[in-house]
């Protein structure tokens, strides 16, 4: 009997692409994919266990899930990624309604435990070693067909003393040139114009394989794809961005000019003690340098507020950091104290309230420096890559080489009657700039 699944896959673009791998591997082995999970037999929740905010959307869609079993509208619920390898003592104790939890190590075995699961009517539990997780494989994809997120390595050996993925995902592994280069052109004759690079810390991409820092080499053979039209990189670590890696974006096309560095904060004291090198001085210097050799470039960051022990002092570093680099694209979030962590040991906790109230400064200064941006843009034409239609605004809309997929803002802009074609590359006039967002004609 072929037994339909569905699957919820929650958290980063990264956990995405192993949803999708899995999904695929379902299919080859005989299962049928279906989009909705609470329509199908077998519904799997590909979690996210990486902070507290991630936890709780996980265990909430998991309930959900188990309520539409207990109701007799799906017949089988299997918990699968980060939570689950997190917690493998406490998942199937504090989550009974589930059938099936699996480790991350598990998704290359996915179809045969699944078999086993429904054929003999029994709980199943592995937990193998992560670093059986495939690095790649069949995918079947959840994004629109003119883009996808490429994973060209799995775990990280940074050790931020906040974060909780080494203990999760292991150590850093990356894939070879061969095989992202394989599925590159797959992807790209399959009809993506756009190609998303991830991993923890792409920047830090081969030098485990080949000794040396490789994601410069790495685009520039993917550059070489006929029919790609933007190739993107996210999830760089400040302390690897190489020269050979901006000469290489400020000199092949398809690379848009789009860099994205979580750097997490400014303070040289918070910075030690997150175990991260740096300072004021010197990340601002790294910011200069970048804008200097890669022209028209954009900056996202992320950043994280009331880390233990962040005085005053060390929050107004952050907030003056930021008012003078006007970074084109940012988020801030609240520190969250995850066990087993360094940082959770740490003394000078801070309310969660005082952690939330400075995000959110954080958030309403940018916002500020993204409307100034965006007013400046007035009057120049854009590419914009097409996405959709919004119905109630009556316009459409899409994303210029300034903005990643997910992340980032959108490009509303009228047509004048006419239907650009979803994935096409349409010229826009900027007209204005509402809420961070573009609005524009087409040209």
């Amino acid at each position: 009997m072929a037994y339909t699944v569905g699957m919820v896959s929650l958290g980063c673009a990264k956990n995405q692409v192993d949803g999708e791998v899995l999904m695929a591997s379902l299919k080859n082995a005989g299962f049928l994919p279906v989009d909705d999970a609470a329509l199908a037999d077998i519904a799997i929740v590909n979690t996210c266990g990486f902070i507290e905010s991630a936890k709780r959307e996980s265990i909430e869609e998991i309930l959900e899930l188990a309520a539409l079993k207990k109701e007799g509208k799906i017949k089988k619920l299997v918990i699968t990624g980060c939570l689950s390898e997190r917690y493998q003592k406490e998942m199937h104790q504090e989550l009974p309604e589930a059938d099936a939890v699996l480790g991350i190590g598990a998704n290359g075995d996915i179809a045969p435990l699944l078999t086993k699961m429904m054929e003999e009517n029994t709980y199943v539990e592995s937990f193998p070693d992560k670093a059986r997780m495939p690095l790649c494989g069949d995918r079947e994809l959840t994004t629109p067909s003119y883009f996808a997120y490429v994973k060209i390595a799995e775990g990280c050996d940074n050790r931020c003393s906040y974060c909780a993925i080494p203990l999760i995902r292991g150590g850093y592994r990356s894939r070879t040139m061969e095989s992202i280069e394989e599925e590159c052109k797959s992807l790209v004759a399959n009809g993506a114009k756009e190609l998303v690079l991830i991993a923890q810390d792409t920047s830090r991409y081969g030098i485990d394989l080949y000794g040396e820092y490789s994601l410069a080499k790495l685009m520039a053979r993917l550059c070489r794809i006929d029919g790609l039209r933007w190739l993107r990189v996210l999830y760089c670590y400040p302390d690897s961005i190489t020269d050979e890696l901006l000469d290489t974006m400020a000199q092949e096309e398809k690379i848009v000019p789009y860099i994205d560095l979580p750097l997490q904060h400014a303070s040289g004291p918070i910075l030690k003690a997150m175990n991260r090198r740096g300072d004021r001085q010197s990340l601002t210097a790294l910011m200069n340098k970048i804008r200097e050799r890669v022209p028209g470039v954009v900056l996202r960051t992320t950043f994280i507020t009331g880390f233990p022990g962040e005085t005053e002092e060390d929050f107004t570093e952050l907030a003056e950091f930021v008012k003078d680099v006007k970074f084109e694209r940012l988020g801030c979030f609240a520190y969250s104290q995850e066990e087993g962590t360094p940082a959770a040991e740490l003394p000078g906790q801070l309310d969660e309230e005082v952690k939330a109230h400075r995000a959110e400064l954080i958030m309403d200064r940018q916002m500020e420096i993204m409307e100034r941006q965006g007013m400046e843009l007035i009057g120049k034409t854009l590419e914009v890559l097409v996405e959709g239609y919004d119905r109630y605004a009556e316009c459409w809309f899409g994303r210029s080489y300034r903005d990643a997929p997910d992340v980032d803002g959108k490009i509303f802009f009228t047509t004048g009657g006419k239907r650009p074609r979803l994935g096409s590359f349409v010229q826009v006039r900027v007209e204005d700039c509402m809420d961070c967002d573009l609005t524009g004609r087409l040209v």
